[in-house]
């Protein structure tokens, strides 16, 4: 499961984050305004081409898409 957060930490580091923001696991992506509702969704796409799944809409909401860990977490459930 580390390599999922890696790549999900990795891709919000690379496309959302300012140098010198310090982004971990834990971080709150979209209630710290890191993350908002228009790359939650490009974030949203980039997970469903990379891993080869679906999230429907209704599971993709702010809460899920808040940290890497619960990110990471959502990906998993639909990877089975």
């Amino acid at each position: 499961m580390d390599d999922l957060k890696d790549v999900i930490l990795e891709y919000v580091i690379a496309e959302y984050a300012d140098e010198g923001d310090k982004v971990t696991y834990d971080t709150p992506l979209i209630s710290s305004g890191l993350v908002d509702s228009f790359s939650m969704v490009s974030l949203k796409r980039f997970l469903e081409v990379k891993y080869k799944i679906s999230i429907p809409d209704e599971d993709a909401s702010p809460e899920t898409f808040d940290s890497v860990n619960k990110i990471a977490d959502l990906v998993l459930r639909f990877m089975k």
